[in-house]
């Protein structure tokens, strides 16, 4: 064992290491900010700090160190053997060896430095990542530089992703709407049998001069019209997040547990916050808009939990009452002020240098919005937000999954 004892590297604490190898990139002695006091962390004490979260044990700063020297030496020993192996010519693989020399323990077991510094070596079999349950399919837009939430070093984010295609029996062509008991948009949006979100947007805007403002969308879900040859939603297993959330009256787990379980969603975002052509100048206004319909006429209450290592940081309760608008009835949440807190959130997060390091900081951030019938207190939407940066240069991404219990 390299001298490394298996005790102290026991399965559940190999796999949060490993994932934390994978959220926190090798950054030298640079520090990472992570928290919003400000404290600084170097990586050892980053993955030090995940272990302890994810697995309530403590490792130290030294034994995350003297583990990665291990992991480092293996690995070293079989990039020389696989190189040995290689139809190269002596020059390149002295120079590939001489690369290799020169790196750290901590580059030397990322894959994106190896990848980076030595020739194409024979690929390792894929390992499924724990958390999202399969590829994640480009929605909406263009772009595809969407990734899964645990996911490779951030270094290794650049150019498009490949979508695998899965190996799939295809499905019997879907029912004719007379024929299909279930709304179209039930399963393919965030609605559940009662309540559908129809849009919802956070976003800055300036006044330009008395008649005009500019707008910067930092997260946006905008109107869809689906189709029933539309896919189905994707699942996640809703106990993969647990965590992420309040634990107490009110959390993510008693919510679900009391059900009703189609009303319970999932959305990763991609945030933009790329707002480098507008001033945030004095007076810049911060704000939330959503839109939600249903075929009753209620009064609904939106409450929305920002979370931070899943307690809650601060809740904004709103009331909200039906228009009849074309046959159905239409709550709208009209430019709501963002609270002070998710204010100096943002401007902190903005003034981080690194996008890997606003992407620490979003790990361990996440909102709850749990919408309910005021009158009957009946769960008639749950939205778990979960948020990274976006690479994309064409804006604010976002996919939406049903979160289920197995």
């Amino acid at each position: 064992m390299d001298g490394d004892a298996e005790g102290v590297w026991s399965p559940d604490i190999e796999q949060s290491f490993q994932e934390a190898l994978a959220i926190y990139p090798p950054c030298g002695r640079r520090k990472i900010i992570l928290s919003d006091e400000g404290k600084m962390y170097g990586r050892n004490e980053l993955i030090a700090r995940y272990i302890k979260l994810r697995t309530g044990k403590t490792r130290t700063r030294k034994q995350v160190s003297s583990h990665l020297q291990v992991l480092a030496r293996r690995k070293s020993r079989e990039i020389q053997s696989k190189l040995k192996a290689m139809n190269l010519d002596q020059a390149s693989k002295d120079k590939a060896l001489q690369n290799m020399a020169a790196l750290s323990s901590a580059q030397i077991v990322s894959p994106s430095m190896i990848k980076n510094h030595l020739p194409p070596l024979s690929p390792a079999p894929y390992q499924p990542t724990r958390f999202w349950p399969a590829p994640i399919p480009v929605q909406p837009g263009p772009s595809q530089d969407i990734k899964p939430f645990v996911q490779p070093p951030y270094s290794a984010l650049s150019g498009p992703v490949q979508q695998p295609i899965p190996a799939y029996e295809p499905l019997a062509p879907p029912p004719p709407p007379s024929a299909t008991a279930v709304p179209v948009w039930q399963d393919r949006t965030i609605a559940s049998s009662k309540l559908r979100m129809l849009e919802y947007s956070a976003f800055m805007e300036v006044q330009r001069d008395p008649d005009n403002y500019s707008k910067h969308l930092f997260v946006h879900i905008g109107q869809t019209n689906p189709s029933y040859s539309d896919p189905l939603l994707e699942a996640v297993e809703v106990r993969q997040i647990y965590d992420k959330f309040p634990e107490k009256k009110g959390g993510l787990k008693e919510l679900y547990e009391k059900g009703p379980q189609n009303a319970f969603f999932l959305v990763k975002f991609w945030a933009d916050l790329n707002s480098s052509g507008m001033l945030d100048v004095p007076g810049s206004f911060y704000g939330v808009s959503s839109q939600y319909s249903s075929m009753e006429n209620m009064t609904i209450t939106v409450s929305t939990k920002v979370c931070s290592f899943g307690k809650q940081v601060v809740e904004k309760v709103e009331t909200e009452y039906a228009r009849l608008e074309g046959g159905k009835y239409v709550y709208r949440i009209h430019r709501s002020p963002m609270c002070e807190y998710m204010i100096n959130f943002i401007h902190k997060l903005k003034h981080l240098p690194e996008k890997y390091m606003m992407n620490s900081v979003l790990e361990n951030f996440t909102i709850l919005q749990v919408v309910t019938n005021r009158d009957t207190q009946e769960t008639l939407l749950c939205i778990a937000f979960v948020f990274e940066v976006s690479n994309s240069e064409h804006g604010a991404q976002y996919h939406v999954y049903r979160l289920v219990k197995d």
